[in-house]
């Protein structure tokens, strides 16, 4: 493992320890569990778009012209909640 120096206000400094102290760790190893949390998460997420776009260019998939009118949408829309409120009412 390589060591690496930060540097933090007091404050920060302070209440990271704290925080370290709560949860019986370290500083360092709290720093060390929150980095590689969050670029698990990033490689992951990085997967994930990488993989969308695979999807999105091998696709087949074909749409045709859309023509939608604002009124349309919103008759659709008044249509949605309406069904959704009566649906909620039924249920009462």
């Amino acid at each position: 493992m390589k060591n690496v120096t930060i540097a933090l206000d007091e404050t920060t400094l302070r209440d990271a320890r704290r925080i370290a102290a709560e949860r019986s760790t370290s500083l360092n190893a709290l720093i060390r569990d929150f980095l590689e949390r969050l670029t698990r998460r990033e490689s992951r997420a990085r997967g994930a778009r990488r993989r969308i776009a695979e999807l999105c260019r091998d696709s087949h998939a074909e749409v045709g012209e859309s023509h939608w009118t604002r009124d349309a949408c919103f008759l659709d829309t008044n249509i949605l909640v309406y069904a959704v409120s009566s649906a909620e009412a039924d249920a009462t």
